[in-house]
């Protein structure tokens, strides 16, 4: 597939050499994030052949999440006129913290527009970094006030996981993943509008076209799936999953050509498999992870098991932004 989409791409993607680049301007600002070889529990009793499972513990970066990469990318390209005029995000928690984060760091205004139903533990950190934090009703009235405010106020709009910036910035995480663990035969990304996955599909093929890519989604927020299958960017009339931060609401189309050339394939989990994973990581790694960042483990235990049985596997682990209540009550529901 590869291959094959590269010689009818028409779009540019993320190039080793700007990646590179982007690592390298990065470089004492973001944290190069460790991975751990996961060999106790569920690998053992799950994964019927020999093999090795590598998590990239994304969850370790600042503001507990890949996010801060893009956000840093994209704030980074922003003219003096630009910062001025400030910035405005919409995100269901995790990107809206990384960039009120950045902005805090650069000493730049920003709105974060958020759903009314995002986590408690997300808004609070958005205000304890400085931003302005606005209450949607719905993720899709989120993207309307945030594409409203843009114009009206002139700010630049950060957008959660479309763009070459942002690819650029989310491709670090496979450039770094490639470095620490040579020869893989495949890496699992969990995807919620395609940010992630593009940029660390475009480092990782580039890199080794013969590792495969493979993304995950949940059931109730399978937008790439849908617009894989369509072979356009499709959208959702209502998201409903427990990974909250991969409920995107519509595919874009850089993020969903980016992905078309490098991503092998689309699978998607239940939000059943998405508690166990989360308790799996919690009960063998020890791991507090949100459930975005069990469902590349929920798709190697899930559909993909036979495809990865025996094989090399990197899982991305993408963050963990949640508050305590809500993480007992979703790894108890996997407990069972």
């Amino acid at each position: 597939m590869f291959q094959q989409l590269e010689r009818a791409d028409t779009r540019a993607y993320p190039s080793l050499h700007d990646i590179r680049q982007t690592a390298e301007r990065q470089s004492g600002k973001v944290l190069t994030t460790p991975v751990w070889r996961w060999q106790t529990g569920a690998v053992e009793e799950l994964m019927s052949k020999p093999g090795s499972v590598w998590l990239k513990l994304e969850l370790f970066q600042k503001t507990g999440t890949f996010k801060f990469r893009g956000a840093l990318n994209c704030f980074e390209a922003l003219d003096y006129a630009a910062k001025q005029r400030g910035v405005v995000a919409v995100s269901a928690g995790n990107h809206a913290v990384a960039v009120a984060y950045t902005a805090r760091l650069m000493n730049i205004h920003a709105i974060v527009v958020m759903p009314q139903n995002a986590s408690p533990a997300r808004i609070a950190a958005c205000k304890e970094y400085g931003a302005e934090v606005q209450l949607a009703p719905s993720v899709h009235e989120a993207f309307r006030w945030g594409k409203q405010i843009a114009v009206e106020e002139g700010r630049a709009m950060i957008h959660p996981f479309d763009g070459p910036l942002t690819a650029l910035g989310t491709a670090t995480v496979g450039l770094e993943l490639m470095q620490q663990v040579p020869g893989l035969d495949a890496v699992v990304v969990p995807i919620g509008g395609g940010g992630l996955c593009a940029g660390i599909s475009a480092a990782v093929k580039q890199l080794n076209p013969a590792c495969k890519v493979y993304g995950v989604e949940p059931f109730g927020a399978d937008i790439m799936y849908r617009s894989f299958q369509s072979g356009r960017p499709e959208k959702l009339d209502k998201v409903d999953t427990v990974a909250d931060s991969l409920g995107a609401p519509y595919a874009m189309p850089y993020s969903m050509d980016v992905c078309r050339m490098f991503v092998d394939e689309v699978v998607r989990v239940s939000d059943d498999q998405i508690c166990r994973a989360m308790y799996y990581l919690y009960r063998d790694v020890k791991l507090v992870a949100e459930p975005a960042a069990a469902v590349a483990a929920a798709g190697m235990f899930g559909p993909l098991k036979e495809k990865l049985d025996g094989k090399k596997v990197g899982l991305i682990v993408c963050g963990s932004n949640m508050d305590p209540a809500a993480y007992s009550e979703l790894i108890t529901r996997g407990a069972v």
